[in-house]
């Protein structure tokens, strides 16, 4: 993610949830809006190139989700948790229908508000976002219980970072008494990640608004549940892309077209 800036246009803002902040981009322009939510361990920013490739016809807006980035740490992460800040984002901004993109966690945000609001979303894209995961057992984010949270300095914070360092290092913040954390909680995320596994086939077939199902060739959905998941939902299109998890970070340029093309039959 290094390197990975707002532009120009994009704006700061912030809502206020039960006392929590929660922190979104506005990349701006009077486009159709598009709300673009992402993965664990991540922030709204890493959108920005998105942004610039769908203006001036889609006005793309970016929250950092509760715990990640800008906003404030939230008591829990359950799925009802990362809804709820989706409807009062909406509510804040006074948008009564939009399209949403998610990518992983995120997508999973995206379809399951769908499924319980579906007169607020006209269209999904979902990058690489299951419709089951976890039903192993298996926690990816095992790596994060290992990490410190902060340190007195920001060198003292990516030594202790070890071989996780070149991913954050770049992101991370410095605390008013001149300490330094990372971007969210390690702990946090790993249990964040916990409640976001199950089977959500009912919430991911909830719903028939047009669908873009986003995967890459290295990507964590198995070839035989992007089949099932194309199949099984109605109005559900797939694009795959030679790239990893991280597919709109690691090939910005092609799911920026993906994108653009689906959203130009909607």
């Amino acid at each position: 993610m290094s390197g990975i800036t707002a532009n120009d246009t994009a704006t700061r803002a912030e809502l206020v949830i039960d006392g929590r902040r929660l922190s979104y981009l506005d990349f701006g322009g009077t486009g159709r809006p598009l709300v673009a939510l992402h993965g664990h361990l991540s922030e709204g920013v890493t959108f920005a190139h998105l942004a610039r490739a769908l203006s001036p016809e889609w006005r793309l807006i970016a929250p950092d989700q509760r715990g990640q980035g800008e906003s404030d740490r939230a008591t829990d992460y359950s799925r009802e948790g990362y809804l709820a800040d989706l409807q009062a984002l909406l509510d804040h901004l006074e948008l009564d229908r939009v399209v949403l993109l998610g990518h992983s966690l995120g997508a999973i945000n995206a379809y399951q508000f769908a499924a319980h609001r579906p007169e607020r979303v006209s269209a999904l894209v979902n990058a690489e976002g299951p419709a089951a995961l976890g039903l192993d057992g298996a926690n990816p984010l095992g790596f994060l219980l290992n990490l410190p949270y902060q340190a007195s300095t920001r060198d003292a914070l990516v030594a202790g970072l070890g071989p996780a360092a070149p991913y954050f290092s770049d992101r991370l913040r410095e605390n008013a008494d001149g300490t330094w954390r990372l971007p969210f909680h390690p702990q946090e995320m790993y249990q964040s990640e916990e409640q976001v596994h199950g089977d959500h086939w009912d919430d991911w077939t909830a719903t028939a608004c047009p669908a873009l199902l986003a995967h890459g060739t290295k990507g964590v959905i198995p070839p035989e549940q992007v089949r099932a998941m194309v199949e099984r939902r109605a109005g559900t299109v797939s694009a795959e892309l030679d790239a990893d998890h991280l597919i709109y970070t690691t090939a910005p340029d092609a799911f920026a077209a993906a994108v653009r093309a689906f959203l130009t039959r909607i």
